[in-house]
Parts: structure tokens; C-alpha cells; sequence
């Protein structure tokens, strides 16, 4: 009993002597017996672990619209390094589309006749080394003459359009069909006078609206693209108007 009291007594007056040389604990030093409560299991802090989110879902949701904004990235990279035959092929694809739409427009539900490919074909080489091509350079020169987009200047762009982008090449699109189908420079001119009018009259209504959009709201490296857009529904006309019969054809 003595000697436990004589240990309390003289642990006592160790942590005195500690204390009193190190009154700010500068040095650091821990009791022994505090060192043992703190080793104890229950005195140790838990350590948890997150585990980091799964990305499967997001993964999963963003799949398609990545390969979707992929394509988009593309074909704008391709506009840009290659215009003149990004926006030929574009034209083509258009074209044909339009054309096999117009051939089954104009069929007979009785009829068993088959799509005329040499057809579709002419219309893919027109929108390939004619329209695409002429669209590029008289996007850019218009922007070059009115490089603004505020309305007087869109109004100005639809204008030009009308006079003189317009019956130009609605004239080089009813010459060159012609030609690809093996008629004379007598057989052009007839279909010209015969064609050109009601084409030119049907343009007058249907352009206007969408030149007013694609000048005023898109730049100019996709204006190409978006008139393309819209030409979807005229081509699908033009097609039609462009390989009706010859007028020597129909007079007889």
C-alpha cells in the first residue's frame, strides 16, 4: 500500500516538473500515461473512405448526343479546311435526295416503273460541280460587299439574290440538265422560254423568306449549308421542272 502510494506521489510530481519547465508545451512531450489512453483503440479516429461517383449513367446518357455533336464538329472542321468540296458534296447529297423524292411524287401508285437513276445521277453531278461550288463563292462575295447583318444590309443581300444570283442560276441549272440529256442548243432555248418564267415567278415566293434567314442569322461559312436547308423542297420542284419533256416533244 505504501509503495503504490509512494509511485502516485512521485508520477505527481513528475508531471509538476514537466509543467513547470514547459509551461506553453513547447516542447511537445506527452505524458506516458496520456500516450497510452491516446494508443487505445477507441481514442483513434475513423478514417472513412468515398468511394468516387460511378460515371456509368452519365456515360450512358451522353452517348448518343456526343457522337451527334461529334458529326456536327466534324462536318464544321470540314467546312472550314475544305469548303468548296464539303459544300459540292453536301449539294449533291441534297439533290439526289430531292430528286428520288420528286420521281416518287410524280409516280403512279398503279404504276410499276422503276426510279430513274441516270436521272438522280445528273442531279448529284449538278449539285456536286455546279451548285456547290457557285454557292461558296457568291456566299463569300457577298459577305465581302455587305459584311454587315443588320437589316438594311439583309434586305440588301435578299435583293441581289433575286435579281441576279437567282434567274443565273436557274438558267445554268435548265442549260446543263438539258445538255447532260443530249439536246441542242435549239431544244435549251425552247425549254428556257417555256421554263424559266414560271420557275423564276415560283422563286420570287418561296426564296425571299429563306434569304432573310440565312443572311441575317448565320455566318457566312454556314450560309451555304443552311440554304442548302431550305433548296431541299425546291430542289424537289426544280427536279420536276427540269426533266419535263422537250417542248418540240409536247408540240407535237
Amino acid at each position: 500500500m505504501s509503495g503504490a502510494l509512494f509511485r502516485n506521489v512521485a508520477a505527481q510530481l513528475i508531471r509538476r516538473n514537466a509543467a513547470a519547465s514547459d509551461p506553453f508545451g513547447k516542447t511537445g512531450t506527452v505524458p506516458s500515461d496520456v500516450r497510452r489512453l491516446q494508443s487505445r483503440p477507441y481514442f483513434r479516429s475513423k478514417q472513412t473512405r468515398i468511394a468516387p461517383p460511378s460515371s456509368s449513367g452519365f456515360c450512358s446518357s451522353s452517348s448518343s448526343s456526343s457522337s451527334s455533336v461529334g458529326f456536327v464538329g466534324w462536318y464544321l472542321g470540314m467546312v472550314k479546311s475544305r469548303p468548296v468540296l464539303t459544300k459540292g458534296i453536301t449539294s449533291s447529297l441534297i439533290y439526289i435526295a430531292a430528286d428520288l423524292s420528286s420521281q416518287t411524287i410524280t409516280k403512279k401508285k398503279t404504276s410499276s416503273e422503276s426510279y430513274d437513276l441516270v436521272r438522280t445521277a445528273r442531279m448529284g453531278a449538278y449539285g456536286l460541280l455546279i451548285l456547290g461550288p457557285v454557292q461558296h463563292q457568291w456566299f463569300g462575295f457577298m459577305s465581302r460587299l455587305f459584311p454587315k447583318q443588320d437589316l438594311i444590309t439583309t434586305f440588301k443581300k435578299m435583293a441581289m439574290g433575286q435579281t441576279v444570283y437567282g434567274p443565273t442560276i436557274m438558267v445554268i441549272f435548265l442549260s446543263f440538265n438539258a445538255l447532260l440529256q443530249g439536246e441542242g442548243g435549239s431544244d435549251i432555248l425552247a425549254r428556257l422560254k417555256r421554263d424559266l418564267l414560271p420557275v423564276m415567278l415560283n422563286c420570287v415566293m418561296y426564296w425571299p423568306v429563306c434569304d432573310f434567314i440565312t443572311f441575317k442569322f448565320f455566318p457566312v461559312h454556314l450560309q451555304p449549308l443552311v440554304s442548302n436547308s431550305f433548296s431541299y423542297v425546291w430542289s424537289i420542284y426544280m427536279t420536276y421542272m427540269g426533266n419535263r419533256e422537250k417542248p418540240a416533244a409536247i408540240s407535237s
